[in-house]
């Protein structure tokens, strides 16, 4: 079986697109994290500032203290915050690439599909077996591709359910270390 220009032309098309949304997503991901460190770090300047100020109004040492203990919690929550935003940004990476990856096999499995029909009709007599065998190989490879596209999802869920875990766990630690 010969490949014509055209399909040839229109495989390397595909071959580039795909390139290029994946690019493309992963360089949103990347400008998105810019963004939030940058936001972060103009967030923790102006924070820094005004604890330094209220900590600099103190009237004696039990009012710094005071002071102090009321600044843990917010530092806490912001630093949740932005994991948690780190988290969301790069398990929508994940999921958009997931995504692609699973449309482009499913491309994948109907063009070889297609083309094993159009072998066994061509094939020579009693070669029925061999074409039962790739078609075999197939169906084992899909249910392989499936299981593992399974079991990545259920990883996915219980990272989210232990990083909501860890988040509230923090959460509660800090406001009991600030005796709120």
């Amino acid at each position: 079986m010969s490949i014509n220009p055209e399909q040839f032309a229109a495989a390397n098309k595909a071959a580039v697109d795909s390139l290029l949304a994946v690019a493309n997503t992963a360089l949103a991901s990347a400008e998105r994290i810019a963004t939030l460190n940058l936001e972060t770090a103009r967030s923790v300047l102006e924070d820094s500032v005004a604890n330094t100020k209220a900590l600099m109004g103190a009237k004696d040492v039990k009012e710094a203290v005071a002071i102090q203990a009321s600044l843990t919690q917010p530092g806490v929550e912001k630093a949740v915050a932005y994991g948690k935003s780190v988290y969301e940004i790069s398990a929508e990476m994940q999921e958009q690439l997931t995504k692609m990856v699973e449309a482009q096999f499913g491309d994948f499995q109907k063009n070889v599909a297609s083309m094993l029909e159009k072998a066994a009709k061509s094939a020579p007599a009693g070669s029925d077996v061999a074409v039962a065998a790739v078609q075999s190989a197939i169906a084992a490879a899909n249910s392989a591709f499936d299981n593992m596209r399974k079991a990545a999802q259920q990883a996915t869920e219980l990272a989210q359910n232990n990083i909501a875990a860890a988040t509230s766990a923090t959460v509660k630690a800090a406001k009991k270390a600030s005796g709120k």
